[in-house]
């Protein structure tokens, strides 16, 4: 048998669409190997979401054609969004390339492979707004059954002025309940503990009379003792009645990933994200009265076009007045073809977009740290995810807030839930001790 070796970068899309890939070539007599060394195919399944993705990538290719160098044999295949924006264009920059591929033609790989193999350069990039791999399970191969990732809906259609998604990805579509189910099932029989439902913008699912709260619903009841996560959630279209569900079932994590992206209502307006920040601060204490005990994490953007002093000073008092448990924080970068690059100046000069950057990290750092000092004393259910990186003797795992807590125990807790009480914390951890 022929060995395939795939690396993956981005999201957690990324990562589930890289285990649809190998299912697809498992199932046409392909081997997966973890050593590029051995490889007869090496395939990239890229992110393009910010240019550090792509050089990252820019890199690994660099690596691959040393080693094609030695084996001309060998077939070297790049995946996903920087495949879709760059097209064709890849095939002359990068020459190690054989072939490149978009998210909707994955079911084409074999026919690919064929073609790349008789001699062709291949660029199959074209969207397909009616693709949801249906029927094609990811191969989930996580020794120790941990979170499975299932993609409920594909696309985006909210056109974002600084993002480049709807781009890579094409239109929003959604799943059928009934094949998600299905997934969710396999995961279980296999003795995954969690499970994690994917989409862009998971509040706009909908097939037929089914939307997100009553699909939410539908997984929680499949299995109590499985944990049920979900991302990403968007301002604009996120309904109390997904919050009542949340509330309803223990199982589900007590966790919404909610993207802000700024402060100012003026800057707001200018990336198109279709909410006030008077709306997001409404979702807030939706979400606090209705699940208290839920962790809130964002997504912020600094220097994003024309942000002034004010602007940023009102990013900052945002985050004073919601305190967010965790933030994933960025300075502006322009993407090509997005509307901000074919409309907006990016104007703010790079040493304010990094002093700018440093003030919301400063801030989130101070208010990830009070976060974490509430949580002693407080005893948590956690499933184990690995050891530490510090030690052995240590385990890693999550509670339901997706909190990281450190403590010690056997390796064999690895994929399964205990119970572990809270006595110290840093910034960026919780430090537990196992209960009996």
């Amino acid at each position: 048998m022929k060995k395939f070796y795939i690396e993956t970068y981005g999201c957690q899309m990324n990562v589930y669409d890289s285990q649809l890939v190998k299912s697809i070539l498992t199932s046409n007599h392909w081997e997966e190997t973890d050593n590029y060394k051995e490889a007869d195919l090496i395939l990239v399944n890229t992110c393009a979401v910010r240019e550090h993705a792509e050089t990252r990538v820019r890199g690994r290719l660099g690596l691959f054609k040393a080693v094609k160098k030695q084996n001309p044999q060998i077939k070297v295949g790049l995946l996903g969004c920087m495949g879709q924006r760059l097209k064709e264009r890849l095939l002359e920059e990068e020459p190690v390339l054989d072939f490149v591929m978009g998210p909707d033609t994955y079911k084409r790989l074999p026919q690919t492979l064929e073609k790349v193999y008789s001699g062709e350069k291949i660029a199959d990039v074209k969207l397909d707004k009616n693709e949801n791999y249906d029927e094609i399970y990811p191969r989930r191969d996580d020794p120790y059954k941990v979170s499975a990732y299932v993609t409920i809906s594909r696309g985006c259609d909210n056109m974002c002025a600084f993002c480049i998604v709807p781009f890579t990805r094409g239109r929003e579509r959604s799943k059928k309940p009934d094949l998600i189910l299905k997934e969710v099932e396999q995961a279980i029989e296999m003795g995954y503990k969690e499970v994690n439902l994917l989409g862009q913008n998971v509040d706009k699912y909908q097939y037929e009379d089914v939307d997100f709260a009553r699909l939410l619903e539908m997984v929680a009841r499949l299995d109590s003792n499985m944990r049920v996560r979900f991302l990403t959630s968007y301002p604009q279209h996120m309904k109390n009645s997904v919050l009542e569900v949340m509330a309803k079932y223990e199982n589900i994590a007590r966790n919404i990933h909610l993207p802000v992206q700024s402060g100012s209502n003026r800057i707001l307006e200018l990336m198109r994200r279709g909410y006030t920040r008077e709306w997001y601060l409404d979702r807030i204490k939706a979400i606090r009265e209705i699940v208290p005990d839920c962790a809130i994490g964002t997504d912020i953007i600094a220097g994003f076009c024309t942000e002034t002093e004010q602007d940023h000073q009102q990013t900052i008092d945002l985050m004073e007045q919601v305190q967010f448990d965790y933030a994933f924080m960025f300075k502006y970068s322009e993407r090509p073809n997005t509307y901000a690059a074919r409309n907006l100046p990016d104007d703010v000069p790079e040493e304010v977009k990094i002093r700018r950057l440093n003030e919301i990290i400063d801030l989130q750092n101070k208010h990830s740290y009070q976060s974490n000092k509430k949580d002693v004393g407080k005893t948590f259910r956690v499933l184990v995810e690995n050891t530490s990186r510090r030690s052995e003797k240590q385990l890693l795992g999550r509670n339901s807030q997706g909190k990281v807590i450190i403590f010690e125990g056997d390796k064999k807790l690895i994929g399964q839930y205990v119970d572990v009480e809270v006595y110290d914390f840093t910034q960026a951890t919780l430090l537990g001790k196992m209960k009996n």
